[in-house]
């Protein structure tokens, strides 16, 4: 086989710059290599943070941002799109006309609001923009229960429970809801996916020790990794299979900073010793 016969899926990122490596577009990047998959990267803001907490944030001139989307679209075989930290509504705005422009590419947006330390990464204007945007536009939506019932509330839909609050978030127009449970209180980590076409699943996993910097930077992006790389669109498959690759991540993190564990996002490439399974696999319901 020659090199012009080679296609490399690509998945176009629009996400901050954490200069921690443990979230943002570094947690992206090595989560999409991981799926077999090119990441092609558009910084949306640069952060002052580390593994505690997120101090400032300056979002990306818009202008840079669309140009940097068209470059890449305009070259590169984009299979999917993954939408993390926005910023401004300017920026919710220029993605908004990319996403526009390219309707037939699947869409993941983790709508990043808070920092996993607390810090705020997105005002109720921003998340205001992206229930009006974005939503309509997004194939996979995967926020934490803090994101979910933010945006519910802001959308003013009364949601006081966890189906409720599933159903609010697909009629904002998402194909798929991926309610993620890890900063819930129960004794287990439950992801609840809410789709059009089937009922309600339930993914449970075991609850590790300890906080996480970056896990949903790294499940959507795994998420959209795998869209990319599929070539029959099963995005409930994808799903499950981020599910695990994440969980497996998470299992192998390391306490690098004073802060959160950062996963560790390229555990296969471990030697076989290092790299033992965990009993981290998800149950299906």
């Amino acid at each position: 086989m020659s090199k012009s016969d080679l296609s490399v899926p690509v998945v176009l990122v629009f996400s901050g710059h954490d200069p921690s490596g443990g979230a943002g577009v570094q947690a992206d990047i090595e989560a999409i290599i991981s799926q077999g998959v090119h990441p092609a990267t558009v910084i949306t803001a640069l952060t002052v943070q580390d593994t505690v907490n997120v101090r400032r944030f300056v979002p990306t001139d818009p202008s840079l941002v669309i140009e940097q989307a068209r470059a890449v679209l305009e070259d590169m075989p984009v299979q999917c799109i993954k939408i993390g930290m926005i910023g401004s509504v300017a920026l919710v705005e220029v993605i908004h006309s990319i996403l526009k422009d390219y309707p037939d590419i699947p869409v993941v947006l983790d709508p990043v609001l808070v920092a996993g330390g607390g810090g705020t990464l997105a005002n109720e204007d921003v998340a205001r923009a992206m229930i009006n945007l974005l939503l309509p536009l997004t194939t996979i939506l995967t926020p934490n229960a803090y994101e979910s019932r933010a945006l519910v509330k802001l959308a003013h839909i009364p949601a006081n429970d966890l189906d409720a609050r599933g159903q609010a978030l697909l009629d904002m127009g998402p194909e798929y809801v991926l309610l993620k449970g890890g900063d819930e209180q129960s004794t287990e980590v439950e992801n609840w996916l809410f789709s059009r076409h089937q009922p309600p699943r339930k993914f449970t996993y075991e609850r590790l020790p300890g906080e996480f910097h970056g896990s949903g930077c790294t499940l959507a992006s795994a998420i959209a990794g795998l869209i990319a790389q599929a070539t029959d669109a099963d995005y409930v498959n994808a799903i499950h299979e981020a599910q695990e690759y994440t969980s497996h991540a998470l299992f192998h993190a390391a306490q690098i900073g004073r802060g959160q564990w950062i996963p560790h996002r390229l555990f296969w490439a471990d030697s076989e010793d290092e790299n033992e399974e965990s009993d981290a696999t998800p149950r299906i319901h």
